[in-house]
């Protein structure tokens, strides 16, 4: 059998409902899973590394690949732009590996619109309540009340697209959360489009039954 093509599995969520969080999990559990280095007009940070963190493009660069549909997905940020280069997404699923995604809905709709929407997974992660969404993001400290504010208006605005998803998960406990990640996905795994072997084994097993008439 050959191997199976890769999925692109995108993960998205209001923030501080945990998609950071399981994210690494997943990837912890299964080291072949990759995370999707995206490319950025922003300058690079103290310790950020070209390749490794962001693909760092000039703004010229950078709107070439778009016009040249070279970007699966792409936004304009607090000034900036961010995007996910196609290329090296089709080599990765090409090749049998899955390639995560941590984007918001407009980021997940291009993908599944784009030419590798077939091979997509997204899942969407819920939390319990909105009390509990605005705990967990006072309790990290690092905000301000109206910077908390703002995120959490953000944060409605994402959930209002949940039904826009694959599979749609509350996360109201971590553990229960990623053991549900790693059945869907491995469910996707699964899937005829992710085994283009297919084809030729039915194939092969119609010419054994014609042989044998």
């Amino acid at each position: 059998m050959s191997v199976r093509r890769g999925l692109l599995i995108i993960l998205s969520s209001p923030s501080g409902a945990g998609k950071s969080t399981l994210a690494r999990r997943l990837r912890d559990r299964d080291p072949s899973l990759s995370f999707s280095v995206s490319a950025t007009t922003r300058a690079a940070r103290p310790g950020e590394v070209d390749g490794r963190d962001y693909h760092f493009l000039t703004e010229e660069a950078f709107k070439r690949e778009v016009a040249a549909g070279e970007m699966l997905e792409h936004a304009h940020v607090f000034g900036n732009f961010y995007g996910s280069p196609k290329a090296l997404v089709q080599t990765a699923i090409d090749a049998g590996r899955d390639v995560l995604f941590d984007i918001d809905w407009q980021g997940a709709q291009q993908i599944r619109n784009s030419a590798l929407g077939a091979h997509t997974l997204s899942i969407f992660l819920l939390p319990p309540s909105i009390r509990e969404l605005h705990r967990r993001l006072r309790e990290r400290g690092q905000d301000a009340p109206e910077v908390i504010a703002r995120r959490m208006q953000r944060s409605w605005d994402e959930i209002s697209h949940w039904d826009g998803y694959d599979f749609v998960l509350v996360n109201e406990d971590l553990d229960a959360t990623e053991a549900r990640l790693g059945t869907i996905i491995e469910a996707a795994r699964l899937r005829r489009t992710q085994q283009p072997w297919l084809t030729d084994h039915v194939r092969a097993l119609h010419a054994e039954f014609e042989e044998m008439q």
